[in-house]
Order: structure tokens, then sequence, then C-alpha cells
């Protein structure tokens, strides 16, 4: 026999032979107690006596019992509540020092569970905002630096003045081109951090979305036109309401990338629709499409189907985050159906 289970095994005993001293304290005050109160009352008959104090020894041993259980819980209870405020304490302290990788255990039945699973949800959401945070920062660095390093290396050149004008041109075309870019990108973060923060309130009025889905196709006449693109319109009148300026920079981002990605020579439709509680726009084009796992992506800041096909024709991630935010503040959705060569379509419904 090994030496655990011999240890067991007088622990047991050792249980047993205690119980059997109290429980025969417990009957040996009973009888004490019973004899001085018969004292009084008079002894009953010998059954009776018996019960009586049997029943009274019972009772004291049971209410002992009682007594001993009680303050072992308490005692029990006060250390496991101490010890998980101190657990939450600690895991709180490692969260404001920028520890995310928190994680409590939790009892199902413990009381305190709740105060646990919370702390859990705040260390992931912090942890993944902080993450979203780093990305979000390299991604501002990388697309700032790009056309700056084009800026700074093309200027140097200038200072050559062996270079032909041909060459001088191409080169100040390109600092030009960049610097749009970089104008470009700060003008959409500065949009995306003030609608982020609802720092810009919104101007809603009723006007007819069929006519600035024109004029947004006429400003963008001189890119389609390059391209020689067959523009198909399908519009009914419709109307909405909501802010006219922000609402044209959805269909100029969406109409630029349809312009943008569509071949030469290529179609694009557009159609607009009155529905019982919603008015739907989709803009569709035959141009080379969105592969099913860039389209679980597209409407994330930065992200890129191809980056570097998107970077010689100047984007920078941020149009269609642009357009998803404007078209949710005005309680609507967008969809996009697309297959890889088939072309894309995007469908937006805003309420009436």
């Amino acid at each position: 026999m090994s030496q655990h289970k011999k240890n067991q095994g007088f622990r047991i005993a050792g249980s047993i032979l205690i119980s059997m001293i109290a429980f025969s304290f417990c009957f040996w005050l009973s009888y004490l107690l019973t004899n001085f109160i018969y004292r009084y009352t008079g002894t009953p008959a010998k059954p009776w006596t018996y019960i009586l104090t049997g029943i009274l020894g019972l009772y004291i041993f049971a209410a002992g019992v009682k007594i001993i259980v009680d303050a072992n819980s308490k005692k029990f209870k006060h250390f496991g509540r101490d010890q998980i405020i101190e657990e939450a304490l600690d895991a709180m302290k490692r969260i404001t020092q920028g520890d995310f990788s928190v994680v409590m255990k939790v009892e199902k039945h413990d009381p305190f569970s709740e105060l646990a699973e919370t702390i859990n949800k705040m260390a992931h959401g912090l942890g993944t905002m902080e993450n979203l945070r780093q990305d979000f920062i390299a991604n501002v660095s990388h697309e700032i630096q790009s056309p700056l390093t084009s800026i700074s290396g093309f200027a140097e050149l200038l200072r050559n003045n062996s270079i032909i004008a041909e060459e001088r041109v191409h080169y100040i075309d390109i600092i030009e081109a960049e610097s749009k870019r970089l104008s470009k990108l700060s003008d959409n973060l500065l949009k995306l951090s003030s609608l982020d923060a609802n720092a810009t309130p919104l101007s809603f009025s009723k006007f007819r979305l069929d006519k600035q889905i024109q004029n947004s196709l006429l400003m963008l006449e001189p890119q389609w036109s390059e391209k020689n693109l067959d523009i198909s319109l399908e519009l009914e009148a419709v109307y909405v309401f909501g802010d006219k300026n922000l609402m044209a920079q959805v269909w100029i981002n969406l109409l630029h990338n349809a312009i943008k990605f569509t071949p030469n020579g290529g179609t694009i439709t557009i159609t607009t629709s009155n529905g019982d509680y919603e008015v739907v726009c989709r803009i569709a084009d035959n141009g080379i499409g969105i592969s099913d796992e860039d389209k679980l992506h597209i409407f994330e800041r930065f992200y890129k189907v191809d980056k570097a096909r998107d970077r010689n024709l100047g984007g920078n991630g941020l149009g269609l985050s642009l357009v998803k935010k404007i078209v949710e503040l005005h309680k609507g959705t967008i969809h996009v159906e697309s297959e890889v060569g088939a072309g894309t379509i995007f469908s937006i419904k805003l309420p009436k």
C-alpha cells in the first residue's frame, strides 16, 4: 500500500474518531441538561427519558455542526472574495499599462463571474483596438512615405541642368501627381476622422438623387471619355433626405473606382429605383472584378485589392471606407457583388 493511501486512511479514521467523540460529548451534555431539567419537572417514564435525551443530544450535535460549517463558510467566502478582487485589480492595472493579454478565470457559479467576464471582454476589445491603431499608423506612414519619396527623388533630378525639356516636364508631372495624391489622402483622412468623431454635424435636406448622380458623372467625364467607356443610365426620379455634399462624395468615389477598373471600351451601368420604404442605386461595370476573399475586406481602411495596380492608379485604400461610413450615417446599406473578370456591382439602399 502506498504512503498516500496510508495517510488518507489515517485521516479518515481520525475524522471518524473525532466525530464519535463529539457525538458522545453532545449526548453526555444532553444527559446532564435533562437531569437538570428533571429536578424541577420530575423524571418521566424511562422510554420518554431516553427519547428526550436522544432528541436533545441530536439537536446539540446538529447545532454545533452548523456553527462550525457557517464559520468556515464565511471564512472561505471572505478569502475567495478578497482573492478575486485582488486578481481583478491586478488585471485592470495590467490593462492600464498596455497589457491586453489579460484573461481572468471564470467560474460558472461564482458570484464574481460577471466581473471576470467583463474584464476579459474589455481586455479583448482594447487589444483589438490597439492592433487596429497600430495597423492604421503603419498604413498611413506607408502611404505618406511613398509619394514623399517620389517627390524628393524627382525634385533632386530637376537640379540637374543637363536634362532635356521633355524629361523635365515628365518629372514635374510626376511631382504634381504625387502631391495631389498626398492631398487626397489627407482630405480623406480628415473626413473619416471628422465623421468618426461626429465632429461635423450633418446638414439634411431633401434632394433628387438621380440628378446628383448625373452631376457626378459630368464631373468625371474627362476620365470616362478618355477610356471611351459606354455609360448606360436607367435613372428613375428618386428623392432622399440626407446630407447632399456627403452623398455626392459617395457617387464620385464609386464612379471613380468603376472607371478606374473598367478596361478601355468597357461599360458602366447606373440605375436608380424606388421601393416602398427605400431607394436603390446600383453601379455596375464589366471590369476586372473582385475575388471572394477580397470582398470581405474592401471596406476596410487602406485595404487594396491589388496594391501594385492601385498605387499606379493613385488610390490610397480609403475611398470605399469613406463611402461605407457616409452610407451608414444615413441609415443605409452598401453591398457588393463581383466575380474576377466578370465585373462588379455596388448596390446602395437608402431610406426614403
